[in-house]
């Protein structure tokens, strides 16, 4: 379980930060044109980054205070990025397209899903 948060959170401190800051211009500006294909602006692309950001630093949290609630919380940050991404890109792109957001899903259900059932 700490080896899926720890991929989730340096990826999403990447991918958010490129998307707050649009620092790694390969990465950044397909990024972009996905985001205006959707009709969605810069400012949208900016509040994903911080979604996601808020995602991946609560994770690190939880993992860092041992705490599955603050865990389960970050992971539903991603879970739901992920679910708008995937809806996005099965909408105006590809399947191919759409594999990251559909890791990162699964990845974080499964971080999340023990706290899920156990409050059940």
């Amino acid at each position: 379980m700490l080896f899926i948060q720890g991929l989730l959170i340096a990826f999403f401190l990447f991918t958010s930060s490129v998307k707050m800051f649009g620092w790694v211009k390969v990465i950044f500006e397909p990024q972009l044109t996905f985001f205006r294909r959707y009709g969605l602006n810069r400012s949208i692309m900016f509040i994903v980054g911080i979604i996601e950001a808020t995602g991946a630093i609560m994770l690190l949290i939880g993992m860092i205070m041992v705490s599955p609630l603050i865990s389960t919380i970050g992971a539903t940050f991603i879970i739901c990025v992920s679910t708008g991404a995937m809806f996005f890109h099965f909408r105006f792109d590809t399947v191919k397209d759409a594999i990251p957001s559909i890791i990162t899903l699964i990845l974080s259900v499964i971080v999340a899903m023990p706290m899920i059932l156990g409050s059940i």
